[in-house]
């Protein structure tokens, strides 16, 4: 088994606070196509209950931007000049909490999208259950299955 190397809290923060970093922009760039999305005439042809459905996906796009900013808040309000292990715990798991609203924006937007190319509510749900299946496993199951088998060969 190879050794395990553990961060400094100083260096758990700076990596939290990178990893924020690297995945805002994309979650900014999706904000902006959603929010141009509505000013498009073929937004007014959706059902009313698909619209609501894109200004949900962009609720909680909005959720997720909140959380994943919320980190350097924290830090620079917060703690600027010390590094608590509390703070990187609250850090980290407020980028966490991110993925979640994230991944349901992103799948109600998957699925306005399909219905808008394919006219198919069947179509739609099933590529919105696939989306969240995926990104469920991949963001949750995974990790979550990674830490226990962690935990398993320390004890």
């Amino acid at each position: 088994m190879k050794p395990t190397e553990y961060n400094t809290l100083k260096e758990q923060l700076r990596n939290i606070i990178e990893e924020a970093r690297m995945v805002l922009p994309g979650i900014q760039a999706l904000f902006g196509f959603q929010t141009v999305a509505v000013f498009n005439q073929r937004f007014d042809q959706l059902p009313a209950g698909v619209q609501i459905l894109h200004l949900l996906a962009l609720g909680s796009v909005v959720a997720a931007i909140a959380l994943i900013m919320a980190p350097a808040a924290c830090h620079r309000v917060a703690s600027p000049h010390e590094v608590s292990e509390s703070i990187v715990r609250l850090c980290s798991r407020l980028i966490f909490a991110a993925l979640a609203p994230l991944m349901l924006g992103l799948a109600l937007d998957m699925f306005v999208v399909i219905y808008m190319v394919t006219g198919s509510m069947p179509a739609a749900a099933l590529a919105a259950a696939a989306s969240l299946a995926l990104l469920g496993a991949l963001w949750f199951a995974l990790p979550l299955r990674l830490r226990l088998r962690t935990r398993r060969r320390r004890y």
